[in-house]
Parts: C-alpha cells; structure tokens; sequence
C-alpha cells in the first residue's frame, strides 16, 4: 500500500522577539500542535485546517450553557406563576397575549443555537 507522504527536506529559519516566541510557544500548548504545523496553517492558507483554541471555545460554550439554564429557569418561574394564577382565575388574557409572541421567539432562537453548537462542535471534530 503506497502513502503518499510528503517529503520535507527544505528547512526554514525564523527569528523572533522574547515576546513573539512566548506567544509562539503558547499557542502550540493551547493548540496541541507544532511549530511548523502553526506557520504551514497560517502562512499556507490553501489548508484545510484551522487554529482553534479549544480552551476559549468551551469557556464561551460553557458561558452560553449558563445562560440557557438561567432562562430555563425564568421560564419554568413564569409557567408556575401562570398556572397559579389560571388556578386562581386571575389570569389575564393580555398577559398571555404579551407572553406567546415571546415564548415562540425564545424556541426559534434556542433552536437555532442547539443547531449552530451542535455545527461548531462537528467542525471541531473534523479539523482535528
């Protein structure tokens, strides 16, 4: 079975500043590559591949995930409150008019970020 591996014979020598190479070094802790796999992503963009630090990205999904427990939260407060106040017949029918347009609004766009995390994270995937 034949590979078709690139040979890499040319070597390339770069010089950089205290603070260039610090940076250099970090990135390739977060990203879990090396330094020429780095300057052949950036410098070659034909790549398929693309530098992602993952430690950011779950910060932010971890962040949104919060954030969607917390409207959860205050959505299930406004269900209980509207039951109790159906139960006691003090249940406005203006206020279920206010509340309908904004609960559909809520379900499209929460439907629409489980579908754009759901694309993130597959695209993760395929880039690593």
């Amino acid at each position: 079975m034949k590979t078709n591996k690139i040979i890499r014979s040319q070597r390339f020598t770069l010089r950089l500043s205290d603070a260039e190479h610090n940076t250099l070094e970090k990135l390739e802790k977060v990203l879990g590559l090396s330094r020429s796999e780095i300057f052949r992503i950036r410098v070659f963009g034909k790549s398929q591949r693309m530098l992602v630090n993952t430690v950011e990205i779950m910060n932010v999904l971890d962040k949104t995930g919060e954030e969607i427990g917390r409207c959860r939260d205050n959505l299930s407060q406004l269900t209980q409150l509207a039951n109790t106040l159906r139960k006691k017949g003090t249940l406005h029918t203006a206020m279920l008019s206010d509340l309908t347009p904004l609960l559909k609004e809520y379900n499209v766009l929460q439907r629409r970020l489980e579908r754009s995390v759901r694309q993130l994270i597959r695209y993760i995937i395929d880039q690593v």
